[in-house]
């Protein structure tokens, strides 16, 4: 990529806020991945993608860009107002983002656990959707889709959860059809289907912090693989 695109990112890089330094003693800058990020920062790529367990700081990590970015840390685009309870850590509190030159500073946050509320939250705003009569997956591939005209930056967390195999394949087309007409797609998941796109930044969350990695590296493709090889050698442990 030309440094003239990636100027153009929304999101160049992710870093501690130089006037207001997080205590490293303060969860969740005690996860290795978030407390790398606070020393070292991050550069996001047009499609970054952070995989690991439970655990590994991936949500905490997207939740806070989409936070320091504006947007609403329980889904949606800038213009989602609604809240439940705050689970949040204080985390987008302290990180600095460094913005390309002229870059969109539209946005969504699409975040499985809390989208249903969300969706609750549009019918009762009466925005545009059949949320009601949808599956939450239907809902998922309808609310993303609908908006895949805003050009900006795209953040997914944990997606999969909400999709079938198919539904996976959908978003994945839409993200590639996202990237073409120049937005950025920042995103968390324990898919392989997910992960797949070659012109991803893959990045592996876990006690040594975040490294980056290709697919075939990452420990999520090498057991889905052996898994779906032979899922006998997992299944005769059950019970």
């Amino acid at each position: 990529m030309s440094s003239a695109a990636f100027s153009r990112l929304p999101v160049r890089r992710v870093e501690a806020h130089r006037l207001a330094p997080m205590a490293r003693h303060e969860w969740p800058a005690t996860v290795p991945a978030v407390a790398q990020l606070l020393a070292e920062g991050l550069d996001l790529a047009a499609l970054t993608v952070f995989v690991g367990e439970n655990g590994a700081g991936k949500s905490t990590l997207i939740e806070a860009i989409a936070g320091a970015f504006g947007l609403n840390t329980e889904g949606g685009t800038h213009n989602a107002m609604h809240h439940t309870q705050r689970t949040e850590s204080v985390l987008a509190d302290h990180l600095q983002l460094v913005r390309g030159t002229g870059s969109s500073k539209q946005g969504v946050f699409l975040r499985a656990e809390t989208m249903h509320g969300h969706f609750a939250y549009l019918d009762d705003i009466a925005q545009p959707g059949r949320h009601n009569f949808q599956s939450h997956g239907e809902s998922f591939i309808e609310f993303f889709t609908s908006r895949a005209h805003l050009q900006g930056l795209w953040i997914f967390d944990e997606a999969e959860s909400a999709l079938s195999f198919n539904g996976q394949l959908a978003l994945l087309s839409q993200i590639t059809e996202l990237l073409a007409a120049g937005s950025q797609v920042l995103l968390s998941t324990h898919s392989p289907i997910l992960a797949a796109l070659p012109q991803a930044a893959l990045y592996e969350l876990g006690d040594w912090g975040l490294r980056p990695a290709t697919f075939d590296e990452l420990a999520m493709t090498q057991n889905w693989r052996l898994f779906l090889d032979a899922p006998e050698r997992y299944l005769r442990h059950l019970g």
